[in-house]
């Protein structure tokens, strides 16, 4: 495993904290989690739906992980977490703003203290400006960024994005930031201090409608399953069901034209390049909803294939996970045990082979004795 002897110390909950320590733990990492006695992350009671007691999120973003139990306002607890901390080459959380430096762990402390050390913070509003010490969450680094004013159908109610893209956004980049930060130690010896946010992961998850506003000075719309700079490309309904259409250039456009029956559309004003289909978006796409009005979603799809046109089927998250290519490339793992939760594995492969789920998530504090009874050791993972 690429991380193997590489120890992390996670001081995170919910989701931004943890996804980051599980991308790491993923690549075979030793990542310890730091929890609250008694009560742990928060995410523990986050559902229904629960498995064995604990929410299904929690499983999830805490596989492959050991946990501690530490008090941090305990002056003993919080010692035996230094010392932890002085054995890692890693340090992330995602703790309230002002909370860090507050207990003794910010980043100005704890790098003075162990130079070799990566720090990791994720925060709500960012590391500076006027409303740096703000909490935030999911859906409010959605609205405050733009992301709903972009989300949902025209001339409809703004709409949350489906999954937690800043949180788990957020997470992703500490680990990029971390793993670089690591890769530049070997030169330096030092380490680095890698900030991040909901707030600036929102607003880069925006950047393309931020360049087109930038561009025609005009303001971004919803347009529900449509892309606002390609045509065509959106979900269109069949007898049976919706399917999405991605014909995404000239040469494209020409061969769904001909396999819908009109080839001359190819070279019509109206659709002669993407420019003019984005300009005739209504026509265009009433066109296409017509021509497959009266098909199948499978007949579409053996159709627009055999023109090689790319199309998918709008699946269900059940239906997708089910699906003989989701199955054939192997992302979806159970842990070992013996009730094993099934869940989606890191989304790439090194030399061929998945990172596996080597453990399920911890109980609380179930490693304390563990770890603090051999504090000079890394666990070999």
């Amino acid at each position: 495993m690429l991380l193997r002897g590489v120890r992390v110390v996670e001081l995170g909950q919910n989701i931004a904290g943890p996804f980051a320590s599980l991308i790491l733990a993923d690549l075979g990492a030793d990542v310890i989690k730091v929890e609250r006695p008694g009560l742990g992350d928060d995410a523990r009671r986050w559902g229904p739906p629960f498995w064995e007691g604990e929410g299904s999120m929690f499983h999830y973003l805490n596989r492959n992980k050991r946990s501690v139990a530490v008090d941090i306002k305990d002056p003993d607890d919080l010692g035996r977490l230094l010392d932890l901390i002085g054995t890692a080459d890693v340090f992330v959380h995602n703790m309230r703003p002002g909370a860090a430096d507050q207990a003794g762990l910010g980043a100005a402390a704890l790098t003075a203290r162990f130079p070799r050390l990566v720090y990791g913070a994720m925060g709500a509003f960012g590391r500076a400006g006027p409303l740096n010490r703000r909490p935030g969450y999911e859906l409010l680094m959605q609205a405050f960024a733009g992301i709903m004013s972009v989300t949902g159908m025209p001339g409809g109610p703004p709409v949350r994005a489906g999954t937690s893209v800043n949180d788990l956004g957020t997470g992703m980049w500490c680990a990029i930031g971390v793993l670089a930060a690591l890769f530049a130690r070997e030169r330096t010896g030092r380490g680095a201090v890698i900030d991040t946010s909901l707030l600036e992961t929102a607003v880069t998850w925006t950047g393309i409608s931020a360049a087109a506003y930038q561009a025609s000075g005009e303001e971004p719309q919803p347009l529900g399953t449509g892309h606002p700079q390609v045509k065509p490309m959106g979900v269109y309904h069949t007898q049976d069901g919706p399917l999405v259409i991605a014909a995404g250039n000239d040469r494209l456009w020409a061969r769904l034209a001909a396999a819908l029956g009109r080839p001359e559309y190819a070279q019509d004003p109206r659709f002669v390049d993407n420019a003019a289909r984005v300009g005739n978006r209504d026509v265009l796409d009433a066109f296409i909803n017509d021509s497959v009005a009266a098909m199948t979603r499978a007949q579409v799809t053996a159709l627009l294939e055999e023109a090689g046109v790319p199309c998918a089927p709008l699946h269900t998250i059940p239906e997708a996970l089910a699906h003989e290519q989701t199955r054939a490339l192997g992302i979806v793992q159970e842990p070992p045990g013996e009730h094993p939760f099934r869940q989606v594995g890191l989304p790439i492969s090194v030399d061929g082979q998945r990172p596996p789920i080597r453990t399920a998530a911890p109980g609380l504090g179930a490693d304390t004795g563990e770890v603090f009874g051999g504090l000079g050791a890394k666990e070999a993972s």
